[in-house]
């Protein structure tokens, strides 16, 4: 069984020349590919190639110990250490906040956000000082466009780890801040049976658009109450189901020792016994969300025909 690579270690200039390099090593060992660059005096030492998430963190750990004033990270980097979606959001610079009467400041590599933290607001993850994850989820709500918001607040619901109320009464205690509108907006929307960022880009669309909004992971029975199939979306009045298929979907729903095509024809036989049961469906893919006018346009064919 293959594992993922691990990432390669961060190592900083002065870690280096603690250790007994000069720059002229450093300077090789970059040439020779040993090392390679992530930001002005950080290098990342192994084979490994990190994913976005990962780059960023090792981005995190070298900012936050060349920080001469410590500081909270926060919005998109509390959100990678917290295991949110990245999706949408902007990853060029280490965010981090810090009390009045601080001032805020944006540098090449550093982003530095001046507001009030609470008590609560505040917690350590693996040794960082972090804004909470319903701290987290309100900043980016407030900065962030509808459907990046509602795709981290899905998640953040999701991971059961906060709660509708707590996220309310976050945004409520920065009543006044710039962009609470439009977090209210988000946070209102947002449903922790959302399975994935597909699923929420696909529902913030819906919004948008005005269409009739679904119900979230429907179950359909047969009329001997046997569980037929479940589908992401439902409109339960027009007897029609929706289904955004993710390829990670398909990875999730495979056994031990099954084979992908198993899976799809699974897939199939489920949504035949579905429509015997007199039920439409519709399935659109990440290509679809990228053209949004002709997706909004067949959700509403298909609620047009189905049963009124």
């Amino acid at each position: 069984m293959s594992t993922a690579a691990e990432p390669p270690r961060l190592v900083t200039r002065p870690q280096a020349l603690a250790a007994g390099l000069v720059d002229d090593e450093i300077r090789r060992r970059r040439r020779r590919g040993q090392w390679t660059t992530l930001q002005r005096g950080a290098y990342l030492a192994g084979p490994g190639r990190p994913d976005r998430r990962q780059r960023h963190l090792l981005a995190v750990e070298a900012t936050l110990a060349g920080l001469r004033v410590p500081a909270v990270l926060s919005h998109a980097s509390a959100a990678a250490l917290h295991g949110l979606p990245l999706w949408g959001l902007a990853l060029s610079k280490v965010h981090v906040t810090r009390q009045p009467p601080a001032r805020s400041a944006d540098e090449a590599r550093l982003r530095s956000h001046v507001a009030r933290l609470g008590p609560d607001d505040v917690v350590d993850v693996g040794g960082t000082t972090v804004t909470s994850l319903a701290r987290t989820v309100t900043d980016l709500a407030r900065a962030a466009p509808f459907p990046v918001a509602l795709v981290i607040a899905d998640a953040a619901l999701a991971s059961g780890r906060t709660s509708p109320d707590e996220l309310r009464a976050c945004l409520a205690a920065g009543a006044g801040t710039r962009g609470t509108r439009s977090a209210r907006r988000a946070l209102l929307a947002a449903d922790g049976r959302s399975e994935s960022v597909g699923e929420s880009r696909s529902r913030a669309l819906m919004i948008d658009a005005g269409l009739l909004l679904p119900d979230l992971q429907v179950a359909v029975a047969g009329p001997d109450g046997r569980l037929i199939g479940r589908s992401d979306f439902g409109w339960r009045g027009h007897r029609l189901l929706g289904e955004f298929d993710g390829r990670v979907k398909y990875g999730r729903l495979l056994r031990p020792g099954q084979h992908p095509g198993d899976v799809v024809f699974a897939e199939k036989l489920r949504e035949d016994a579905l429509r015997a049961e007199d039920w439409g469906m519709v399935r659109w893919v990440w290509d679809d969300l990228a053209a949004p006018a002709g997706l909004v346009a067949g959700w509403q064919r298909a609620l047009d025909r189905g049963t009124h």
